[in-house]
């Protein structure tokens, strides 16, 4: 199915909780969140029936996010069971890799394809208090450990000013020596942090003015947020991520669903609409659905 603006939405990223082991200091403030009751978040059988909707409306990549996915009981089952639905090409998760390790093996035998590893730093005294608590060794563990098992890793490095962006050239280097792809993400000025991710904003130009033997490459798809560059030689590609300096919204292809049901056909957008509710009286999803694919908005407005 397509929008109003003739856009492809195939690509659903869908939520399975709001809980996460780490307290990342761009990402929520010191004292955490409240997080949702039990009741109010979506089971996996109620995802599950989410997925095969739309999939069946034409939905060919699932990405599952958090929080942080690998800490919901049960998501080793619920993956097996999404991979099984056809025509799914791309099964990925978000994680920030810290329970990835003991995981990767049953990740890779259930279907999954591909990790973004979510991963700001390489100095272990920095990601602990970037993190409020967490240990860098644990998510390199993973990640090391999923590339042995054959899942596709790409690393996603929030930039912030101060804090880490004297280890831009770091990660870079890892694209030679790993040969992953390192993808570098503005911040974004939403929720509860938007004073934070002004005073800390990095823009992606500054990486490019900073490394002119960068070469762009074309794109593998054209719905990628991310631009593409590379070293000579290189196995692996630096993607550049600019959600504020350059708009991408005129690809957008995805669509996504909140642990507690809502779908939101942009992130950026109040927009909202209720699945759980007729999932839970047991009625179609459908029309819900096909509201979404009619009130995407053409672009956000941040």
């Amino acid at each position: 199915m397509e929008d109003k603006f003739g856009r492809k939405l195939n690509y659903l990223r869908i939520s399975v909780t709001d809980l996460c082991n780490y307290r990342c200091q761009y990402c929520m403030p010191e004292n955490g969140i409240e997080h949702l009751k039990h009741e109010d978040i979506l089971s996996f059988e109620e995802l599950y029936t989410i997925i095969r909707e739309f999939v069946g409306l034409g939905v060919t990549k699932v990405r599952i996010t958090g929080g942080e996915p690998l800490v919901r009981h049960g998501i080793l089952n619920f993956i097996e069971s999404v991979a099984r639905l056809k025509p799914i090409e791309d099964l990925a998760i978000t994680t920030n890799g810290s329970l990835l390790k003991p995981l990767a093996q049953s990740l890779k035998d259930r279907g999954l394809h591909r990790v973004n590893l979510s991963l700001d730093t390489l100095k272990p005294d920095r990601f602990k208090l970037l993190t409020r608590g967490g240990n860098l060794q644990d998510v390199l563990d993973g990640l090391h450990e999923a590339m042995r098992v054959g899942l596709k890793v790409k690393i996603n490095c929030v930039l912030n000013r101060g804090i880490n962006d004297d280890e831009i050239d770091d990660f870079i280097q890892l694209t030679e020596t790993l040969g992953i792809d390192v993808r570098f993400i503005e911040l974004m000025p939403i929720g509860d942090n938007v004073n934070y991710a002004i005073t800390h904003f990095v823009s992606n130009e500054s990486i490019l003015e900073a490394h002119p033997e960068l070469v762009q490459i074309d794109a593998e798809d054209p719905s990628s947020p991310a631009k593409y560059y590379q070293y000579k030689n290189a196995k692996g590609k630096v993607g550049l991520i600019s959600p504020l300096s350059c708009n991408f919204c005129s690809h957008c292809n995805r669509l996504r669903i909140t642990p507690e049901g809502f779908l939101k056909p942009c992130l950026h957008s109040d927009i909202e609409l209720d699945l759980r509710t007729p999932l839970r009286l047991g009625e179609s999803i459908l029309p819900v659905i096909k509201e979404a694919f009619a009130v995407k908005p053409e672009k956000h407005l941040l």
